[in-house]
């Protein structure tokens, strides 16, 4: 996933400590695949997965809109040249001087998920149009979104028509099946709630006009993932059979699928040991780790494919931890990595698939550890 335009930056820039390359040309095809997977769907690119102004500019110049969790996401937006009405506020959780403030900056695009924020939204922003965030089980996800965002569909249905008591736009229905989802059938179980919540307010009256079939599109690490055409061919399927010919608008909102496998962090090996002598496992150390940008090893639960000069070597399981005084700093321990016999503290490796959540996901200056750096090309 290095490509050559990263390779050649590297080679030439000679960049000291680790970093993160961004491609740009990786996230301009990517943003054409989903066009063209799913042209029926409109694309909101969910800027926290990688917030580069480069990135920004190129999406909104390509006609995205934008997925934003903070009033700051939406000034960067705005910055990046993307009007008001393509960036919607997806966070369900928000202080009433923010929803203010995005609504003062004309954000009229709101997710909701519970009555209390449908009341903070109907005082700071009336008028606006929001869409309910329900529960889905994450089955598939290999970086799962809990219980934290969403509520189950009869609560939607509560507060949808409070919504609209209130003065406010009940626009419809989202959901979000789990990050780097590789089960097709994911949407087709959350569409079946969601053609719920359309049903019961239907009998009221009330017509929803949207559903946010949110994120999930996976990016490769190291097992092969579908296409973004397959994943637009199953979600196509599963919207007909829940909506036969009425299909409602719908947003899709990609981020790792969008800039995950067009970002490449360079990384050096510190110190190669062990902790007894007839140990077969080594500790790898790296200069990047946990606090680095690499959160997502959390649980193990992102796999990233690491590239060495040596890989045509024996290779060995290895425990890979970072260089912080932390003892939570470690990537891989349960299942070890397979790294070259041969590697040696001082050789460079590159970590692919790392576009997407990682120079957001690093310290400021945790241990005195500078902030991971990041160049787009």
């Amino acid at each position: 996933m290095a490509t050559q335009r990263i390779l050649d930056f590297l080679a030439t820039r000679r960049p000291s400590g680790p970093c993160l390359v961004v491609d740009l040309d990786v996230v301009r095809d990517n943003f054409r695949a989903f066009e063209k997977a799913m042209p029926e769907s409109k694309i909101y690119y969910a800027v926290k997965a990688n917030p580069a102004p480069e990135i920004l500019r190129l999406l909104a110049s390509m006609g995205s809109s934008f997925d934003t969790a903070s009033v700051a996401e939406i000034e960067m937006a705005m910055d990046a040249g993307a009007p008001a009405e393509r960036i919607s506020f997806g966070n369900t959780i928000k202080k009433e001087r923010d929803i203010a403030r995005a609504f003062e900056l004309g954000i009229r695009l709101f997710a909701v998920d519970s009555v209390e924020e449908v009341e903070k939204i109907a005082r700071a922003a009336p008028g606006a149009r929001v869409f309910c965030r329900v529960l889905t089980d994450g089955e598939g996800a290999e970086w799962p979104l809990s219980r934290k965002f969403g509520c189950v569909p009869a609560m939607a249905v509560d507060v949808l028509r409070q919504a609209k008591v209130l003065g406010l736009d009940a626009y419809g229905v989202s959901f979000h099946v789990g990050s780097q989802q590789v089960d097709l059938s994911a949407w087709d179980r959350a569409l079946t709630d969601a053609k719920k919540v359309f049903a019961s307010l239907a009998e009221e009256g009330i017509t929803l006009g949207m559903v946010n079939m949110g994120g999930g599109f996976p990016t490769r690490y190291l097992r092969d993932v579908p296409a973004a055409q397959a994943y637009g061919q199953a979600i196509f399927e599963a919207l007909s059979k829940h909506f036969g010919n009425n299909i409602p608008e719908t947003i899709i909102e990609p981020g790792r699928g969008m800039v995950g496998n067009a970002g490449v962090i360079k990384s050096e090996v510190v110190l190669i040991s062990k902790k007894a002598d007839n140990d077969n496992v080594r500790w790898v150390f790296l200069d990047i780790g946990k606090f680095g940008g690499l959160a997502e090893t959390m649980d193990e639960a992102i796999r990233y494919p690491i590239v060495t000069e040596r890989d045509a070597d024996e290779k060995s399981p290895c425990v890979l931890a970072g260089p912080t005084c932390d003892s939570a700093d470690v990537m891989y321990e349960k299942t070890p990595y397979p790294l070259p016999l041969s590697l040696t503290i001082g050789d460079e490796v590159l970590i692919e698939g790392t576009g997407a959540y990682t120079t957001t996901y690093s310290s400021v200056a945790f241990n005195g550890f500078e902030p991971l750096r990041s160049y787009v090309i």
